[in-house]
C-alpha cells in the first residue's frame, strides 16, 4: 500500500481546496462541503463537492503513472500476439479533456454514463467535473443474481461501443457502477484507431474476466453471444491471459476458454 500512495502521490491540501473554490465559483456557489472517496486510484484524487459534483483532480505524478501503465498494458498486448493499442496523453488537462470527451460520446450512443460537465485545468493540474451519483454500487459488490440481470446490459453497451468506433480499453468491476438500478460505465480510457479490432476484443475478453467470478463462465458467454459473434469472442479469448496477470482481475481463464469454445462449436 506505501508503494502505491508513492506512485499515486499526494495533492497539497492547499491546491485541492483551491479546485473546490474554483469548482463551487465556477457554478456560482459560494462555499461548500467536499469530501473525499475512498478509492485506490492511481490515476487521480476523486472528491465530491456540494454532493452534486464528482471532481477527479489529475497531477503531473498521476500522467506519469498513466504513461507506464500504458506502456505495461502495450507490452503486455505484444505478449498476446497484437500490436500495442493503449494511448497516452501528454499532460493531466488532456487527460481530464479526454474523459470529458469519451463520457460524452457513450451518452450520445445510449450508454449510461454520469453526466459529464466540464475540464478544466488549475494550476498545472487536470480537473474534470461530473455529475454525482449518490447510493451507488459497483458490480462487484452486487449480489449474483442482481449481476445476472446486469450481465446482457453489460454487452449491450460494450457493443454499442464498438459499432461505433469505440473501445472502453479499461472495463473491470470498479468501472461499473449500479445506481437506482441502472447499470453506468466511468473510465474509459484511449486506444489507437488503427487497432481499434483487438481493442474490442481485449473488451470483450475483460468484460468476460469480470463476469466469470460473480456469475460463472458460461453465464458470462451468454450473455456475451447475444452480442457478438463466435469469431469476436475467440478473438477475445487471445487476450484472456493477458487480462488475467492484471492485478484488478482474477478469474479462471481455462474455465472461461472452455466455455467459449463449448459456445463456438
Amino acid at each position: 500500500m506505501a508503494f502505491r500512495r508513492l506512485l499515486r502521490g499526494t495533492v497539497p491540501w492547499s491546491q485541492l481546496e483551491g479546485v473546490s473554490r474554483a469548482v463551487l465559483s465556477r457554478y456560482g456557489e459560494r462555499g461548500g462541503r467536499v469530501h473525499f472517496l475512498e478509492a485506490d486510484n492511481w490515476l487521480s484524487t476523486p472528491m465530491v463537492v456540494e454532493d452534486r459534483w464528482f471532481v477527479k483532480v489529475i497531477t503531473p505524478q498521476n500522467s506519469l503513472v498513466h504513461a507506464l501503465l500504458t506502456t505495461g498494458r502495450n507490452i503486455g498486448a505484444f505478449s498476446s500476439g497484437t500490436a500495442g493499442f493503449f494511448e497516452h496523453f501528454g499532460t493531466p488537462y488532456e487527460m481530464a479533456e479526454h474523459e470529458l470527451a469519451a463520457t460524452d460520446r457513450m451518452r450520445e450512443l445510449g450508454v449510461n454514463a454520469p453526466e459529464p460537465i466540464e475540464a478544466f485545468e488549475y494550476e498545472g493540474l487536470g480537473v474534470i467535473v461530473l455529475e454525482y451519483l449518490r447510493e451507488f454500487r459497483t458490480l462487484d459488490e452486487l449480489p449474483t443474481e442482481a449481476v445476472r440481470c446486469h450481465a446482457d446490459t453489460v454487452f449491450d453497451y460494450l457493443h454499442r461501443m464498438h459499432e461505433a468506433g469505440l473501445a472502453h480499453g479499461d472495463f473491470r468491476s470498479e468501472n461499473v457502477l449500479v445506481a437506482n438500478g441502472d447499470l453506468y460505465f466511468i473510465d474509459a480510457t484511449s486506444v489507437r484507431e488503427a487497432a481499434i479490432a483487438d481493442a474490442r476484443a481485449y473488451d470483450v475478453a475483460c468484460a468476460l474476466g469480470a463476469l466469470e467470478p460473480l456469475v460463472g463462465a458460461h453465464a458470462a458467454v451468454a450473455a456475451a453471444r447475444e452480442h457478438y459473434t463466435t469469431e469476436e469472442l475467440l478473438a477475445a479469448e487471445e487476450f484472456l491471459d493477458f487480462v488475467n496477470i492484471r492485478p484488478d482481475h482474477d478469474f479462471e481463464a481455462a474455465i472461461l476458454r472452455g466455455a467459449i469454445e463449448r459456445a463456438a462449436d
